[in-house]
């Protein structure tokens, strides 16, 4: 797979083009910064007078109603969260949506489930940052970038991937490396990913080593440090050299423990498990469990996240990191 890097682009493409971003979330800012900082035109289009219109004019922007946005622009980047694209985007972006402009996404989802159907004559290209979007901000201010993917779903004019590979420069992907893809390897992917190890089994890891040491008699604080604290030392490990560089590092005890006992709790039925996550992304039926949850008001969204912010880790976890803040400070 070819890596696309800062020296096989540059942002004469896109020099003179209004590039609308969609929402003035995490990613939203981020990506709105980053490109009016590389010198491309942005136009930030949100709900008037929330509290994203607040913070885009407190970071220099003249942001506008969402309609005007989409209305000005030759690029509109949505970065709006997914549940809400198809109700924002049939009100407020496909009035606007003429042959020649270009619809852009950091995720797939909405396309691939169809929940945006693009007409013809547009391009519908993917640049999508391989991270948070504070994270990204971060990099791109300390002069690197973080990885990212594009895509083409639609290539009315010839030019979509070089559109998306700008965007991509402009946004400090190129730096670290841009990988092209199809917009439904880029959605299958990034919600596996999510699900079933970066955010949903990480979490569920955590608070089970957690339960364990504190039923057995152990004192939460160490707990806590044990089970979530020290896991951002050891990715960071990771990150930096991969799994041999962690393995390398950490202790000739914690490296056999790890290598002989830890698939005593990643086993062949967890796998079974995220062979199943995987089935349910690929058919649909998360994007439809999805889109019904949202619909009927996320009630058992909001019922999980109540029952975790009372799970001992968390009352736990604040404790303690609140005594570190004030010996951080000298207080």
């Amino acid at each position: 797979m070819k890596i696309v890097t800062a020296k096989d682009v540059t942002l004469d493409l896109l020099k003179d083009t209004p590039i609308a971003v969609i929402g003035y979330g995490a990613q939203g800012r981020a990506q709105a910064l980053c490109l009016r900082d590389s010198g491309l035109q942005v136009i930030v289009g949100v709900r008037e007078g929330g509290p994203s219109w607040t913070r885009a004019r407190e970071d220099g922007f003249s942001p506008v109603p969402i309609a005007a946005a989409a209305q000005k622009a030759e690029i509109i980047h949505i970065l709006l969260p997914d549940e809400w694209h198809k109700a924002l985007y049939d009100s407020d972006i496909a009035p606007h949506v003429s042959p020649g402009k270009t619809l852009s996404f950091s995720h797939g989802f909405s396309i691939v489930h169809r929940r945006i159907v693009p007409p013809k004559g547009v391009d519908v290209i993917l640049v999508a940052p391989k991270s948070p979007g504070t994270e990204e901000r971060k990099a791109f201010v300390a002069g690197f970038g973080v990885p990212g993917l594009v895509a083409v779903a639609q290539d009315a004019s010839g030019k979509a991937r070089d559109k998306a590979l700008v965007l991509a420069h402009g946004l400090g992907l190129t730096r670290a490396g841009v990988l092209e893809c199809t917009f439904a390897d880029e959605t299958i992917e990034d919600l596996f990913g999510e699900q079933a190890v970066l955010c949903g089994g990480t979490a569920e890891l955590i608070k089970a080593g957690f339960e364990t040491l504190v039923e057995a008699g152990y004192p939460p604080e160490m707990a806590y440090f044990e089970c979530l604290h020290e896991l951002k030392l050891i990715v960071d490990l990771i990150y930096e050299g991969g799994l041999g560089h962690m393995w390398h590092v950490v202790s000739n005890t914690a490296e056999y423990g790890g290598r002989t006992l830890g698939t005593k709790i990643i086993t062949a039925d967890t796998k079974k498990a995220m062979k199943g996550l995987l089935d349910n992304i690929q058919n649909g039926q998360f994007a439809r469990d999805w889109v019904e949850e949202f619909e009927r008001g996320m009630p058992n969204l909001e019922k999980l996240r109540r029952e975790e912010a009372e799970h001992p880790i968390e009352r736990v976890g604040k404790k303690v990191r609140a005594l570190f803040v004030k010996k951080g400070t000298g207080e």
